[in-house]
């Protein structure tokens, strides 16, 4: 182990109970980095924690200022969108490697980021706000035409809330369902509570491409492939492969494209998880956030000596570059979608899945007992299935066989009242 890394400190700025914290946790034990996680809660995972208010950004990053003193932190990095902002605007203060806070801003909300990439003539949808209050008002108000279409909450990640909409009916149906969940879930921005984006439909294959910005030089880890079509109403996705199998000349427009947007927003310093659409008219980015990739996807991706995605971000945190040359062969992930709401029994063919040859593991999530709620209400993945070969056709292959073994028993939710 580097002398360098086994001295460096970092800050971890994390959402209470997000599922990335335990993952570099695990990768700053491995580097042997101290890890000190700021939380809404302190983290029960690590040996030192800070508590913030996430709904109090001003307070937050005066608490974490003032940590500083006493920890000398080397590095500072957020594991989720929320959290991305607060960790900027600390590292700012500190003067410490980090994105400035408006690009971070850029790489969380759908509207501004959007704006960005017109700005900087990137391929991008026709795209517009509304009030959700008032759905029919503004759908008559704006004059919109433009069908199919996608609404998307401004800030939510993971395909939550997003719903393609074919004509006014649908968008007033589809408008009014998410004025719904975002008054169940409702964010503390009034602005992001109230409005949400409303764009035109991209057809298209999609991928999603994993990056690191070292001092605003961007650079490739790696280009996933998502062979099954995205097209709506909702957007689950499922199954992700690696490397991607495009053509070199549309990979190298996938790079520019990412390049561009980064560019555009002002990214700097740190990791970069981007989705795309392909089509005839080019390369579409979708998004552009600056944290890792979602669920438990990164465990696919294995770097130099056998470094993961996490302990490549840490140390590129505290100012330490690891080997970013990818490991050989091919590796997917599918992410188990909720296909139905209702309370979960069991999860039968776990066994059969395992067996499978190529699967490395079948990660079942949630517990029996809970409530399982599809997308687009829903927030979370059933599970995971892992997989690696020699080529990305064996990779999707074994993912899809495993597939076939799985049976999800799920008994409806009865609610009881009391009388």
């Amino acid at each position: 182990m580097s002398p360098a890394l086994s001295s460096a400190r970092a800050l971890l700025v994390a959402p209470h109970l997000s599922y990335r914290t335990g993952a570099y946790i695990q990768a700053a034990e491995t580097l042997g980095v101290s890890l000190t996680v700021a939380s809404t809660a302190e983290n029960a995972l690590s040996n030192q924690g800070i508590k913030i208010d996430l709904n109090d950004a001003d307070r937050s990053v005066k608490v974490l200022v003032d940590a500083a003193s006493r920890f000398q932190f080397d590095g500072i990095l957020a594991t989720d969108d929320a959290t991305v902002e607060v960790a900027s605007r600390v590292a700012s203060e500190l003067g410490l490697p980090h994105n400035p806070a408006s690009a971070a801003r850029l790489s969380r909300r759908k509207d501004l980021s959007r704006e960005a990439m017109a700005a900087a003539e990137l391929s991008v949808p026709e795209f517009t706000l509304f009030e959700i209050a008032d759905a029919s008002a503004s759908l008559l108000r704006l004059g919109w035409t433009e069908w199919p279409a996608v609404i998307k909450p401004l800030a939510w990640s993971g395909s939550r809330g997003v719903m393609r909409v074919n004509d006014a009916h649908e968008f007033i149906a589809c408008a009014t369902r998410l004025r719904s969940l975002l008054s169940a879930d409702r964010p503390s921005n009034p602005f992001e509570a109230n409005y949400a984006l409303l764009e035109s439909f991209i057809p298209g294959v999609e991928v999603a491409f994993e990056g690191l910005m070292r001092h605003g030089t961007l650079v490739p880890l790696a280009l996933f492939d998502k062979p099954d079509p995205l097209d709506g109403p909702f957007f689950e996705e499922t199954y992700y492969v690696t490397p991607s199998r495009k053509d070199q000349q549309t990979q190298a427009l996938i790079l520019n494209t990412v390049e561009r947007a980064c560019a555009a927003f002002g990214l700097h310093h740190g990791p970069v998880h981007a989705e795309m659409r392909i089509n005839q008219d080019g390369v579409w980015p979708l998004e552009i956030a600056a944290r890792t990739i979602g669920g438990d996807c990164a465990r696919l991706l294995k770097f130099g000596s056998g470094y993961g995605l996490e302990e490549l971000v840490l140390a590129n945190a505290v100012g330490l570059e690891l080997e970013t040359t990818t490991a050989g062969g091919a590796g997917g992930v599918l992410m188990l979608p909720i296909e139905r709401r209702g309370i979960l029994r069991r999860v039968e063919g776990v066994m059969g899945a395992q067996k499978v040859e190529g699967i490395e593991d079948v990660h079942i999530a949630l517990n029996a007992g809970q409530e399982l709620v599809p997308l687009p209400d829903g927030a979370s993945y059933l599970g995971f299935v892992f997989a690696r070969g020699s080529t990305p056709n064996e990779v999707e292959r074994a993912l899809r066989h495993a597939h076939r073994h799985l049976n999800v028993v799920v008994a409806p939710r009865i609610d009881v009242t009391v009388v």
